[in-house]
Order: structure tokens, then C-alpha cells, then sequence
């Protein structure tokens, strides 16, 4: 079953004097526990194709199926419910929040929610043994390494049991064997059930997924070869 369908997908940007089109009618289908490499040069149009995956922006034209739905008309709100119930981030910079501890950062989307206190604990103590951080817990994101910072965006992610998880470079900002960590939790994840869509533009994280998307010029690879063939 397909968790995510694209049909014609497009995405224009427009300014008084300016119109560029990030994405060009793009139909791709991903199905329920994929892990999914897109890669591509900058600028073809992968951040913004993971925005939209990610309901944090609506395209121009076409459709987005998510779970069978058509969200791609979906206002902000209808948008934010469903990131809450089916989606979960794993960001380049990690995102995580200075002020707050790890244990704090990780029970952040469960809080928006509306989760009882104790099943949030639950969750929290469930996700960072699962990352491996139950030891950190208390501590804040400037005294953890890069590796475990990503650790801690992990658990986050994680912690309300999404059905897609959503990667954007999520090695980007660490050294090989901390990025190699990373994504052997994330082939973890998957292998336990969980659909991942990955922006990556590196070669080695795209080999652990089990099947790479090419974006040139904001179209699929394939559909520009095509038409150079005509």
C-alpha cells in the first residue's frame, strides 16, 4: 500500500519580476516502510519537495496523497494535525531547543499533543533508551557531541510513533562515524516498521536506503531524459 503519492506535483515561486518553478509536475509513489533516498544537485528541488512531503508547505498544482488522502488543498491547521499524528523530523542542524534538557527536547511534540504527563514520561524513557541517551537525559544540547545531539533529534522524532519520518541531510553536520551511527538508527527504525524519505546528497547515506529518487531541474531524472529523447 502507498503511503505517499504524488501526482503532477508543481511548486512556483513568484515575486514581482521573478517566477521559478522549484518542482515540475513530479509523480512519485512511496509505499508503506520504504526507506527513500532523493537526491539531486542543488537547487533541483529536493528541500522543497520534502517541505511538502512534510505538509509544512502546499504545492501550486497537482496532488499529494498521504495515507489515501488528498492533502494538498489543506489549510495550516488541517496541515499541523496531521504532522502531529503521522509525521516525525530529523533536521541537518538538529533543531533542538538550548534552553531545554534532552529530556525536555524529546518530549516536545508529545506536549502539543495534549498526552497525559506520566504516558509522555513513558514515551520519553521508551525513546531515549531506544537512542541510547537515557544517560544524558538531564543534560542540555551544548554538553552532548554532534553525534549525540542527532540522537537526541532522533528520539524526538520518534517519540509519538510516526508512521513517515521525514530526514533532511541528517548526516550533514557530522564526522563519518557519528554519520555512520546515525544512519544505521534510522535502518533500525525502518527495519522495525517505519517509512523514511531521506534529502541526501551524499552517496554513502543514500546506500542504506533501498531505493533512490533522482531530481534534476525540479522534474524526476528520468522524465528530463525522456524528453531529451523526443
Amino acid at each position: 500500500m502507498s503511503l505517499i503519492q504524488t501526482i503532477a506535483l508543481s511548486k512556483t515561486y513568484r515575486t514581482d519580476e521573478v517566477e521559478t518553478t522549484a518542482l515540475d509536475a513530479v509523480d512519485i509513489t512511496i509505499g508503506a516502510g520504504e526507506f527513500v533516498a532523493i537526491m539531486g544537485p542543488s537547487g533541483c528541488g529536493k528541500s522543497t519537495l520534502l517541505n511538502i512531503l512534510g505538509l509544512l508547505d502546499n504545492p501550486t498544482s497537482g496532488q499529494y496523497l498521504l495515507n489515501g488522502t488528498d492533502v494538498s488543498g489543506h489549510s495550516e491547521r488541517q496541515r499541523a494535525g496531521l504532522r502531529k499524528q503521522l509525521l516525525g523530523f530529523v533536521f541537518q542542524s538538529f533543531n533542538l531547543i538550548d534552553e531545554l534538557s534532552v529530556a525536555e527536547n524529546i518530549e516536545l511534540p508529545l506536549v502539543y499533543t495534549g498526552m497525559k504527563a506520566a504516558e509522555r514520561r513513558e514515551r520519553v524513557n521508551a525513546a531515549m533508551e531506544r537512542m541510547h541517551i537515557g544517560h544524558r537525559a538531564k543534560h542540555f544540547p551544548q554538553q552532548l557531541s554532534g553525534g549525540q545531539q542527532q540522537r537526541v533529534a532522533v528520539a524526538r522524532a520518534v517519540v509519538n510513533e510516526p508512521a513517515l519520518i521525514l530526514a533532511d541531510e541528517p548526516t550533514g553536520n557530522l564526522d563519518s562515524a557519528h554519520g555512520e551511527e546515525v544512519m544505521q538508527l534510522l535502518t533500525g527504525l525502518n527495519e522495525a516498521g517505519t517509512t523514511i524519505v531521506m534529502v541526501t546528497h551524499s552517496l554513502r547515506d543514500a546506500g542504506f536506503a533501498k531505493r533512490t529518487i533522482q531530481l534534476l531541474d525540479g522534474r524526476l531524472a528520468e522524465a528530463v531524459a525522456a524528453t531529451e529523447l523526443l
